[in-house]
């Protein structure tokens, strides 16, 4: 564990809604990027590489990244439905990316043309050159590569924002994250237990099992071959688990409230297997439980700066200490976008897949 001492974070004040808007999002100037590609979306719902015409709006608050690496989301496969997107969104895909500063807004100061950078973007990660508010970017984590750094902004952020800001989870307790060998998973797994935390996961096999173990995992079960409700009880002395993180949605729903112990929180932040569910509500009142649900990606801009500060002052030491490292399956160049989005339906990765221009 960590020397440091954790603190839960404090939630209202981060997540009051904003009456007016940062004037730095207003006074846009534009830059032409001629010959710039970018993965654009057919009306199929297929992917495609293009040289793309249309010019980048740079605000006063923005930088312009030329982009070295992109990681792969489960979010682009919204993207490519047309589910759920903000209309002020890219039309490219992608949302984290790493890369160097090559312009920037006449109210930024952090940062200049030639830092190198990772980022939390709004869309249009998919592409050569990408526009992104500076209150969104971070510095290269230390000890991990240009390249290896666009797998850490946007599952940081999701992770952090969900799990310790908003469901509190602390040193000492206990939590269940569903899909351990994701890009999420491995991400959560490795960040709890820099901060103290036991913890419980989910995965489909023997490999996946054995690399979540590997991170730190404390209890790995096999969703295929487990009831992972009977196995957290049992685990857990019958008490259930603090926190759980859940992206399968309504087949999960009940089994997840199953799991939680008195005062249990569950966090939703995908429904790849469903978006309906029943529901016994008797457990919700006996023990207290707080189910939330969000998606980054809909957070206003004054929303993701706090989130992204928050994730630069906890996060990026456990990096730089090497608590939290890149776990990266595979590289693929961004002409193989499909592809790549072939691979991740497949759930044969084990961690992240990086696109590279």
């Amino acid at each position: 564990m960590s020397s440091v001492a954790f603190k839960p974070l404090p939630l209202l004040p981060h997540f009051k809604p904003l009456l007016l808007q940062n004037p730095n999002h207003r006074r846009r100037r534009i830059i032409v990027t001629s010959s710039m590609k970018a993965i654009t979306v057919t009306t199929s719902g297929d992917l495609s590489l293009r040289e793309v015409g249309d010019p980048l709006a740079i605000g006063d608050g923005d930088v312009l990244i030329k982009v070295a690496a992109i990681r792969l989301s489960i979010a682009a496969r919204y993207r490519r439905t047309e589910i759920m997107i903000p209309k002020e969104s890219s039309p490219y895909p992608g949302l984290e990316c790493s890369g160097t500063v090559i312009d920037a807004g006449r109210s930024v100061d952090r940062w200049r043309i030639g830092d190198q950078v990772c980022a939390l973007l709004n869309g249009g990660g998919y592409a050569e050159k990408v526009a992104v508010p500076a209150s969104q970017v971070l510095p290269i984590p230390q000890g991990v590569s240009l390249i290896e750094a666009a797998s850490f902004p946007e599952v940081a952020c999701t992770v952090w924002s969900t799990v310790f800001m908003m469901s509190q989870l602390s040193t000492g307790q206990t939590f269940l994250i569903h899909g351990g060998s994701s890009g999420i998973g491995t991400f959560a797994i490795q960040i709890a237990k820099y901060l103290g935390v036991k913890v419980f996961v989910t995965a489909g096999n023997k490999e996946k099992l054995a690399a979540c173990k590997n991170l730190g995992a404390d209890v790995c079960i096999n969703y295929k071959t487990e009831d992972f409700v009977e196995r957290v009880k049992e685990e857990t002395g019958d008490k259930g688990v603090d926190v759980v993180l859940d992206h399968i949605g309504g087949p999960y729903l009940q089994r997840n409230l199953d799991s939680l112990a008195m005062d249990g929180r569950l966090f939703i932040i995908g429904c790849m297997e469903g978006m309906v569910a029943d529901v016994n509500l008797s457990c919700l009142l006996s023990k207290r439980l707080t189910v939330q649900a969000a998606r980054l990606r809909h957070r206003s801009p004054e929303s993701k700066a706090v989130i992204v500060g928050e994730v630069e002052k906890y996060v990026w030491p456990a990096i730089a200490a090497g608590r939290v490292k890149p776990v990266v399956y595979k590289y693929l160049p961004l002409s193989e976008a499909a592809e790549a989005h072939r691979l991740m339906a497949s759930s044969a990765n084990i961690g992240k897949i990086l696109l590279l221009p």
